[in-house]
């Protein structure tokens, strides 16, 4: 298979509506996918991924609303930066010009400004995995690689200037620990600014910033290449650079250096001497656009997703419709399910190679299939999708099978 055909076998697009992931309608608009329960459950599983590793390593889950006045993007700066890509909302009630959020950094602002905070607090860490909207050109939207509608597992650090080497080693391993699990390699890429106005704050302020993310990424023995003009608006950053089977590189995951939003804010901390100092903004996300990501790991895989991922983790086909098997066959559902496994029945009138025809072919990855002989031993003898060979359990106890996959798929194997 020549590289070409292999990308259209693993278009995300095709896997999507093969697999009954995602669809896209006209009525609801480009841009914004709908995703099935199977989709879905395989974005929870992903989110939940992302925020189990946060909350590990002390990330609050916070909330913010979806919509917001303008003038909290002004005083950001995201206003002049991005005005034509917001989405404007207008109240019925109220004179107020809204906007939907792009991004959840002022939000998130606005909670630590709330209130004045003391050197003993810091680091304080919020993350919030929502969706944000950004009005993307019709002609570069691209599947959910490019959408309007973009669910991102953001996070927030508000921390001293001291704290920013731990803060950024912190996350650095949550990139090693999640991406080692996707099975994926990943290169880091400094993105600085250039010499252009497109950026906030000054060269003196953004030269400290960058010295300060190289010196880290120094410490932190990255491979890391520099590239200059790709840096956020607001400040310096590492990018995460992932390979997929490919052969192809792709930015995900981001850790980003701000000085220049707790400025514009005017963000301070009460120090040891009780004098006020200025905070630092640190900027993460693990998966970063959750849409974007699935469309690289779909694609990635060829569709074929790791046991814990699967929307469907095993199917349990009947040989007949016989009464016996029947309730064989549901009790193997229902003991499934307490362990924790997303399983479906399949008790149609359809062959039995039929039926783990159809098991292939949604990428189920694991089939058992319930007659005399199974009601007999009390045995299985499961098959196993293709990719998954190595994992090959023989015939074994029904109960002692359920329990393998449920701790494999627990332990995120």
């Amino acid at each position: 298979m020549d590289d070409e055909q292999k990308l259209a076998e693993n278009d995300h697009r095709r896997l999507g509506k093969e697999l009954d992931l995602f669809v896209f309608s006209d009525l609801v608009g480009a841009g914004l996918p709908l995703f099935t329960p199977r989709g879905t459950l395989v974005r929870d599983e992903l989110l939940h991924f992302s925020e189990e590793l946060q909350a590990k390593n002390g990330f609050e889950r916070v909330f913010t609303p979806h919509i917001t006045k303008d003038e909290l993007y002004k005083q950001s700066g995201h206003w002049d930066k991005f005005g034509e890509e917001l989405f404007l909302v207008k109240s019925q009630e109220t004179s107020d010009k809204m906007v939907l959020k792009p991004m959840n950094c002022p939000h998130h602002i606005q909670i630590y400004a709330s209130r004045p905070r003391s050197y003993r607090e810091l680091p304080i860490r919020y993350m919030e995995s929502t969706v944000q909207y950004r009005d993307e050109k019709k002609g570069e939207l691209a599947g959910l690689a490019r959408v309007r509608a973009i669910s991102i597992d953001d996070a927030h650090i508000f921390c001293r200037l001291d704290q920013i080497e731990e803060e950024f080693k912190a996350i650095l391993k949550m990139v090693e620990e999640m991406y080692a699990v996707f099975a994926m390699s990943f290169r880091a890429r400094l993105s600085f600014r250039d010499d252009s106005d497109a950026y906030l704050g000054g060269s003196k302020q953004w030269k400290i910033a960058q010295e300060i993310l190289e010196k880290v990424a120094k410490k932190l023995g990255l491979k890391y290449d520099v590239a200059v003009g790709d840096a956020a608006f607001y400040g310096p950053k590492i990018d995460i650079m992932i390979t997929d089977s490919l052969g192809r590189e792709w930015q995900c995951a981001t850790e980003q250096l701000d000085f220049n939003q707790p400025q514009r804010f005017g963000l301070t901390y009460i120090d040891a001497d009780g004098k006020e100092k200025p905070i630092v903004l640190i900027h993460k996300a693990l998966l970063g656009s959750v849409e974007r990501f699935l469309s690289v790991y779909l694609e990635h895989t060829g569709g074929h997703l790791p046991v814990w991922l699967s929307p469907e983790q095993l199917r349990i086909a009947t040989l007949n419709d016989e009464k016996p098997i029947l309730k064989l066959a549901e009790s193997v559902v229902e003991k499934a399910r307490i362990l924790g496994l997303r399983v479906t029945l399949d008790n149609s009138n359809e062959t039995v190679s039929k039926k783990v025809l159809q098991a292939e072919q949604m990428k189920v990855p694991y089939v058992i299939v319930v007659g005399n002989k199974e009601l007999e031993s009390g045995k299985v003898t499961p098959r196993v999708r293709t990719d998954l060979a190595k994992l090959e359990p023989g015939t074994m106890n029904l109960d002692a099978f359920l329990e393998k996959v449920a701790e494999d798929a627990k332990a995120r194997k």
